[in-house]
């Protein structure tokens, strides 16, 4: 009898994170990585004496290309995050995407070792800020450095990647513009003084606890003489880019999702 509850026991936290997986778009976002003709890889980044996961995605050009700095959301490097760097890597960017919960999981291992998707969140939110900061640097440093990168480099973030963007923005040197998705934003000037190209925003109109620090943070940025322009999708929830891909997503969130994409992309022509 123990070990047959034991054996149900484990059978529901594996179905618990398969679901989980399947409202990140994990079938679609399968088959977009098991099928991309591009080279992608894992890397391992010495991070101040810690070994840092990332995936990498090249894209398939001629000539010297752009990086983009991908940070993911509060559930960590899932394979939807992945298919972000993918996309960008199709329309002729390297992109990188750390995986801030490297070692973090049981057994000191990444995102897809947690047992469910709650457990990668709390891991999230111990995170030393310090940490993940360090993290960011190195991977931007990776990256930039690749024999076939132009040394320009873009950062964007999603959720609690898009806190991180204005932080690694403001931290960073030579960014030359950052894209934040649904992300909080500073309200103090010490937040927006060392931010170098313009911050771009991305927001959903049904977000309002977020939404709630876009003026504060617009006033910290003209205070220093910083550019950041943001846009608000009626309508949209939070998350949208990655729920806007669902196949019973809302038409708010996909719309958001489908013009979002549009604008990022005319944007990172910066990086080129």
């Amino acid at each position: 009898m123990a070990k047959r509850i034991k054996l149900v026991t484990v059978l529901c936290i594996a179905l618990a994170w398969a679901l989980a997986c399947a409202h990140d778009g994990g079938g679609t976002a399968n088959a977009r990585l098991e099928n991309t003709p591009r080279h992608d890889e894992w890397v391992t980044i010495d991070s101040a004496g810690r070994p840092l996961q990332a995936y990498v995605v090249y894209p398939q050009k001629s000539g010297k290309a752009g990086a983009v700095l991908v940070i993911h959301e509060n559930r960590g490097l899932t394979d939807w995050v992945r298919t972000v760097a993918d996309r960008l890597a199709e329309r002729g960017y390297i992109a990188i995407a750390p995986d801030l919960l490297s070692g973090a999981a049981p057994n000191g291992g990444r995102t897809s070792d947690f047992p469910t998707s709650d457990a990668a969140r709390e891991a999230i939110s111990k995170l030393p800020r310090e940490q993940v900061m360090t993290d960011l640097a190195n991977a931007a440093r990776y990256v930039r450095t690749l024999p076939s990168a132009n040394g320009k480099l873009a950062v964007a973030g999603f959720c609690w990647g898009g806190g991180r963007t204005f932080d690694f923005a403001n931290a960073g040197d030579g960014v030359a513009a950052s894209f934040v998705f649904y992300g909080t934003g500073p309200g103090a000037d010490a937040g927006t003084a060392g931010i170098d190209g313009p911050v771009y925003g991305f927001y959903g109109g049904a977000d309002e606890r977020v939404n709630a620090t876009i003026d504060p943070t617009r006033a910290a940025m003209e205070k220093n003489g910083k550019r950041y322009d943001p846009v608000i999708y009626p309508g949209a929830g939070h998350a949208f880019m990655r729920l806007g891909e669902e196949p019973d997503t809302n038409e708010a969130n996909k719309k958001a999702r489908d013009e979002a994409w549009s604008r990022w992309l005319n944007l990172l022509h910066v990086v080129e």
